[in-house]
C-alpha cells in the first residue's frame, strides 16, 4: 500500500522545478510541479480526456476520478512520489507522474533507485510533443531525488506512448509480460538523449519565430482614431506593404458605429472579430498592456508583438513589470517580441508583412536581420537599402524579454529563404547555447554579428540578463571558433552581409585587382596585405578602358586558376573637356554583370569612386544604356610604381546613422549565389572533400550570376572579403570535426582526480571553495598527466643550500610572494646557480634587495632545459563555460593582451590553433633563426588541461605558469588550481525558455 503523506517526509515546494517550454507546434506551456491547490484542475482535466486515453491510462474504463484518487494524485512528497502538470491558461493539459518503487515493485523509500512512471495528455493538445517535454523533466527530476531507472506499463495498441520512449534517446529495455508492453528506461543522459532533446528544441523554437513571421490574421491593438500615432502607424505600414493575410485595427475607445478603419474591419476588442487571430501588436501604454495581453491569451492569439515602452528600460520597477508581462504571455502559450520593440518584417511573397515602424517595406533578398536596438534597426535597414540589398526576415527585439538572437538563429538554421544571418546584440542571455546554435548554423550559412556595449561591464537599460565577466576579446575569440563572423560596426556588417549574401565563398585568399585606376588598384592592393590576402598585382586598364574592356579583363580573371577572387576597382572617366562623366554606372554595371552571368565560382567586389549610380544598378542587375565604344591596353603595375596621376582616390568610408529613415523601396534584383557553392579546399588552393553544402544549394546547378557589391573604399571591400575568406576556411575545417585523442585515456585517473576533489572541498572552511597548496595542485594535476616541477621552500640560507642537494645543481632561487611571483624584471629569481658558494650569494643579494625571507617566501627549484616561457590557463565563466586560454609569459600577454582563448573541450584541432593564433606565434617556430620547440608536447598538455576542467567542473581555474617549452619537450615550473562548487549550468537539464 501506498504510504500517505504523513507517513513519508515531506520536502517543500521545488520551484526551481517550474519552467516554461516550447511545444512542438511553437507554442509555449509551463511545467510545474502538482500540488494540493489543484484537486479541482485535475477533475476538470481528467473530464475533458477521452476514454480511449483513459482505458490506455488505468488499462480498464475509468470514466472518473475518485476522492481518493484526486487525494493521490495531488498530494506528493517531492521525493519518492512527485507528479507534473503541463498548463495553458492555468489549466491542465498534461500530467505525468513517478512513484519510486523496490525490485519487486512495491512502494519504496531511498535508496531505491526505481519509479514507475506513467503520462495522461489530454486528447486536443495530442501531437504537440507534450509528453515528450514531461519526460524530459520528469527525467531531471527523477535524477535528482536518486532515482536511475522508469518503469512503464503501456498496452500494446498505446503506439503514440510507446513511441514517447523510444525517441527519448534513452538507454531501454522492452519485453512483453501480461498481455502490456513492459519498458525500463535508464535516465542517465546520453549523447543520442541530449541530440534528440536539441533537435526537439531547435525545431520547437524555429517553429515559434516561424509564427510570429508568418501569421494568417493580424491584430493591431492601440490603433488611433486619427492619423498618427504606433499602432495606426503600424497599420498603415502593413497595409502598405502589401500584406496577404487579414487584418484588424482594435482599440477599446472606438465607436460603436465604427465598422473600419484604413479599409480594415474595426473592433473594440478581440472578443468581437469572429475569426482566429495568429498574432497582436500591441501599441498602448504600458499600463494597459495587461488587460491587453489577457484578452489575447483568451482568444487563442498565437503571438505578440509589444511596441510598448516602459519597462526595464525604466529601472527596477520596470524590469519587474516586464517579468510579469513574459509570465503572463507564456501562461497563454504565448511568446513575445519585446516589450520596447521596433517591429517585425516578412518579405516572403506569401506573406508580405511588415509589422514595424518602418515607413517602407525592404525589398525581398536573402538576409536575415536581428537587432536588439530601434534605433541600429532603423540604420541597418536604411543602409541596406541604399546598397540595394533585400532582406527575408526582420526582428527588433527591444528589450528581447522572451524572443532572442538565439531563437532567431533557430529560425534561420532551417529558413530556405535566408542565406546570411545579420545580428545586432547588446547582451548574451545565454552565451553557450549562442555558440551551440551558432556553430551549427554556420556549418551552413554565415552568421555575421555586431556586439554593442562591449566595454561596459553591464548590460544595456532594458536587458535583464546575467552579466558576463569575461573580456570583450575573449567573446571575440570564442564567436571565431563558433564560425562566426565578427566585425565592429553596422557598416562592416552590411559591407559583409552584401557580399556573403550575392557572392560564393572565396576557396583562398588569392585575390585580383583590376581597374581603370592605377592608385586605387594600390590602395586595394594595400589593403589586401593588411588583411593577410594574397593579392596578385594589379592589371590597370587604364583610365581609357572602356566597359567592355572590363567586362573582358573580369572574365579573364574569373577564368584564371590562379585567384580565388576579384576585386574590380573603378574611377569616373575623363571626357575630352578634362571632366568627370559620372553617368556610366548602368553601362559598367552591365559589362561586369555579363562577365559573371556564365556561372563564376569566385566572389567578385567592386571599388568605385563616384561613379553614379553603379551600386545601384549592380543591385538591379540590369541596363538599357550601350557601352562605350572605347579600347586600351591593359598593363600590371607593380605595387611600388607610383600614383595614376588621372585617378581620383577612394574617399574615407562613411559610416551609417541611427535614425534616419528607410528610404523608397529599390527595385527588385536577381536572385544571389548561395553561401558555399564554391569549390572547397582544404588549405589555400588545396581540394578538400566533406565541405558542408548549403541547405539551398543545388550541386547539379552552376552557382547563379549574384549581386556584385559596390563600396566606396577599398579597405571596406577587402575587409569584407577578407571576412570570407576566413569564414569559408572554417567551413572546411569545420566538416571534418577535431577529435580528443584516444592517448589521452591512458594515462588519465578520472577516478583518482574525483576522489581527491571531494575530499579536499570537504575540508574547505570556506563553502565558495579554497585555492590548493602547490603539493595539492601537483598531485591534482598529476593525476591528469600534467607533471609539475616541484619546488622545496627555503626560509633560510641553510634549507635553500639542503633542497639544492636534494634536487641537484644547477638550481633556480627564486621568490613566490604574490607581489614578486612571475616578475623576473624585479630581480626575485635568479638562475643557473651552479653550486653552494653561488647559492648562499644568491640569497644574500636577494634578501638585501628585496626583503626578508618571511616576506619573500624564497623556494628552489631545479633548472629546465632553455625555451620559450609560455602561461596556459583554463577557467570557468558562469555564463560562458569553461575556456581555454593560451599565450607567451610576461608582457606579451599581460601587457598587449596577445591571448588566444577556445571554449572547452578543445579538440586537437583547437589546440593546434590555439597555440598558432597569436601574434606571438612565430616566436615559437623558429623566428630570426631559433630553434622551434616543440609544440606537439604543448598542444598535449592544453588537450590535458581542458579534459581535466571538463571532467571536474570543481576546478575552477587553473593557472600554469612559466610553462617552458623547449626544442623537445616542455616543463611545468609553476600551477595554481581553485576549487569551488561548480557554477550552475543553463545549457544542461531538460529543455526550457529562460527567466530573466
Amino acid at each position: 500500500m501506498e504510504p500517505t503523506p504523513e507517513q513519508s517526509p515531506h520536502h517543500a515546494y521545488p520551484d526551481h522545478w517550474e519552467a516554461d517550454v516550447v511545444l512542438r507546434d511553437g507554442g509555449t506551456a509551463r511545467i510545474r510541479p502538482i500540488t494540493t491547490d489543484d484537486a479541482e484542475r485535475l477533475v476538470s482535466f481528467y473530464e475533458q480526456v477521452s476514454d480511449e486515453s483513459k482505458y490506455y491510462r488505468f488499462f480498464a474504463p475509468y470514466p472518473r476520478l475518485s476522492d481518493r484518487d484526486v487525494h493521490r494524485f495531488t498530494h506528493h512528497d517531492y521525493v519518492d512520489r512527485v507528479g507534473l502538470a503541463v498548463t495553458i491558461g492555468g489549466e491542465f493539459i498534461g500530467t505525468v507522474r513517478y512513484d519510486r518503487i523496490d525490485d519487486r515493485g512495491r512502494p519504496a523509500s531511498a535508496p531505491a533507485d526505481e519509479a514507475e512512471v506513467a503520462f495522461l495528455v489530454q486528447d486536443a493538445h495530442q501531437g504537440r510533443g507534450v509528453a515528450s517535454a514531461l519526460l524530459e523533466h520528469i527525467a531531471a527530476v527523477a535524477r535528482e531525488r536518486g532515482i536511475r531507472r522508469f518503469a512503464a506499463e503501456v498496452l500494446p495498441a498505446n503506439n503514440k506512448m510507446i513511441k514517447v520512449f523510444r525517441d527519448g534517446g534513452y538507454t531501454q529495455r522492452r519485453s512483453f509480460e501480461d498481455g502490456s508492453v513492459h519498458l525500463t528506461l535508464d535516465l542517465e543522459p546520453t549523447e543520442k538523449s541530449l541530440a534528440v532533446q536539441r533537435g526537439r528544441e531547435q525545431r520547437a523554437e524555429a517553429r515559434s519565430v516561424q509564427r510570429l513571421l508568418a501569421p494568417g490574421s493580424v491584430a493591431v491593438i492601440g490603433t488611433g482614431r486619427t492619423p498618427g500615432g504606433v499602432g495606426r502607424t503600424v497599420l498603415r505600414n502593413l497595409l502598405a506593404a502589401g500584406y496577404t493575410g487579414r487584418a484588424y485595427a482594435v482599440n477599446r475607445a472606438f465607436d460603436e458605429g465604427l465598422a473600419t478603419l484604413d479599409g480594415v474591419p474595426a473592433h473594440r476588442s478581440l472578443g468581437e472579430i469572429d475569426e482566429q487571430v495568429d498574432l497582436a501588436v500591441i501599441a498602448v501604454p504600458a499600463h494597459r498592456v495587461p488587460e491587453a495581453v489577457a484578452d489575447c491569451g483568451e482568444h487563442g492569439v498565437q503571438g505578440l508583438v509589444v511596441l510598448s515602452a516602459g519597462y526595464a528600460e525604466r529601472g527596477a520597477e520596470g524590469r519587474e513589470l516586464q517579468r510579469e508581462l513574459v509570465r503572463q504571455a507564456r501562461s497563454y502559450g504565448m511568446r513575445i517580441i519585446g516589450p520596447n520593440a521596433f517591429g517585425i518584417i516578412n518579405t516572403a511573397e506569401t506573406v508580405r508583412l511588415n509589422a514595424s515602424l518602418a515607413p517602407e517595406s525592404p525589398a525581398r533578398g536573402r538576409i536575415g536581420l536581428f537587432t536588439q536596438s530601434g534605433a541600429i534597426g532603423i540604420a541597418l535597414l536604411s543602409g541596406l537599402h541604399r546598397r540595394g540589398a533585400g532582406l527575408s526576415s526582420f526582428i527588433s527585439a527591444g528589450n528581447r524579454a522572451d524572443v532572442s538572437g538565439n531563437d532567431f538563429l533557430q529560425y534561420s538554421f532551417e529558413d530556405p529563404d535566408t542565406d546570411v544571418a545579420l545580428l545586432y546584440l547588446e547582451s548574451l542571455g545565454n552565451p553557450r547555447k549562442f555558440t551551440r546554435l551558432a556553430r551549427r548554423t554556420a556549418a551552413v550559412k554565415p552568421v555575421v554579428v555586431v556586439k554593442g556595449a562591449r566595454h561596459s561591464g553591464t548590460n544595456p537599460p532594458g536587458h535583464a540578463v546575467p552579466v558576463s565577466r569575461i573580456p570583450d576579446t575573449t567573446v571575440s575569440a570564442l564567436m571565431r571558433q563558433a564560425g562566426v563572423i565578427r566585425v565592429d560596426t553596422v557598416t562592416e556588417m552590411v559591407d559583409a552581409g552584401l557580399l556573403l549574401a550575392g557572392q560564393p565563398l572565396p576557396a583562398g585568399p588569392r585575390v585580383a585587382i583590376l581597374g581603370n585606376s592605377e592608385s586605387l588598384g594600390l590602395l586595394t592592393y594595400d589593403a589586401c596585405l593588411a588583411e593577410g590576402l594574397r593579392p596578385r598585382p594589379p592589371i590597370d586598364l587604364t583610365t581609357a578602358a572602356s566597359p567592355q574592356d572590363f567586362r573582358d579583363a573580369l572574365a579573364e580573371a574569373l577564368a584564371d586558376g590562379t585567384c580565388d577572387a576579384v576585386i574590380v576597382t573603378a574611377i569616373p572617366w575623363v571626357g575630352e573637356n578634362g571632366e568627370a562623366e559620372t553617368g556610366d554606372g548602368q553601362v559598367l554595371a552591365e559589362a561586369l554583370t555579363k562577365a559573371v552571368a556564365g556561372g563564376s565560382a569566385k566572389p567578385v567586389a567592386v571599388v568605385h569612386v563616384e561613379i553614379g549610380g553603379l551600386a545601384e544598378a549592380l543591385a538591379a542587375a540590369s541596363s538599357t544604356a550601350s557601352p562605350r565604344p572605347r579600347t586600351a591596353a591593359p598593363r600590371t603595375v607593380s605595387p611600388e610604381a607610383g600614383a595614376d596621376r588621372a585617378a581620383a582616390t577612394a574617399p574615407e568610408a562613411t559610416k551609417d546613422r541611427a535614425g534616419t529613415t528607410p528610404p523608397a523601396t529599390p527595385a527588385a534584383r536577381t536572385g544571389p549565389t548561395a553561401p558555399g557553392t564554391s569549390s572547397a579546399t582544404a588549405a589555400f588552393g588545396t581540394p578538400a572533400s566533406g565541405t558542408p553544402a548549403d541547405a539551398t544549394a543545388d550541386p547539379e546547378t552552376p552557382p547563379r550570376p549574384g549581386r556584385i557589391p559596390a563600396y566606396p573604399a577599398a579597405e571596406r571591400a577587402v575587409r569584407a572579403l577578407a571576412e570570407a575568406v576566413k569564414y569559408a576556411q572554417w567551413r572546411r575545417q569545420a566538416a571534418v570535426p577535431g577529435k580528443i585523442p584516444e592517448f589521452l585515456d591512458d594515462t588519465i585517473d578520472e577516478a583518482g582526480a574525483a576522489a581527491l576533489i571531494e575530499a579536499q572541498l570537504a575540508t574547505a572552511p570556506d563553502p565558495r571553495g579554497r585555492p590548493l597548496t602547490h603539493d595539492e595542485a601537483r598531485e591534482l594535476l598529476g593525476r591528469y598527466g600534467i607533471d609539475v616541477r616541484p619546488t622545496l621552500p627555503a626560509p633560510d640560507p641553510e634549507a635553500a643550500v639542503a633542497a639544492a642537494a636534494r634536487l641537484g645543481y644547477p638550481v633556480a632561487l627564486k621568490t613566490t610572494a604574490p607581489h614578486l611571483r612571475h616578475r623576473a624584471d624585479l630581480g626575485g629569481v635568479r638562475l643557473d646557480v651552479a653550486d653552494e658558494e653561488a647559492l648562499r650569494r644568491a640569497y644574500g643579494e636577494l634578501t638585501d634587495l628585496l626583503g626578508k625571507p618571511a616576506e619573500l617566501l624564497p623556494v628552489v627549484q631545479a633548472m629546465a632545459p632553455r625555451g620559450v616561457d609560455t602561461v596556459v590557463r583554463a577557467s570557468i565563466d558562469a555564463a560562458a563555460g569553461a575556456i581555454l586560454s593560451f599565450g607567451l609569459a610576461g608582457a606579451p600577454s599581460e601587457l598587449l593582451g596577445d591571448t588566444a582563448h577556445r571554449l572547452v573541450p578543445a579538440t586537437d584541432r583547437d589546440a593546434a590553433e590555439l597555440i598558432r593564433s597569436i601574434r606571438a606565434a612565430p616566436v615559437l617556430f623558429g623566428w630570426r633563426g631559433s630553434a622551434p620547440v616543440d609544440t606537439a608536447a604543448l598542444e598535449e598538455l592544453l588537450l590535458r588541461l581542458s579534459r581535466l576542467v571538463d571532467d571536474h567542473p570543481e576546478v575552477v581555474s587553473v593557472a600554469l605558469e612559466p610553462v617552458v617549452v623547449a626544442p623537445q619537450g616542455l616543463t611545468v615550473l609553476g600551477a595554481s588550481v581553485r576549487l569551488a562548487p561548480p557554477p550552475a549550468r543553463s545549457d544542461v537539464g531538460p529543455r526550457r525558455l529562460p527567466n530573466y
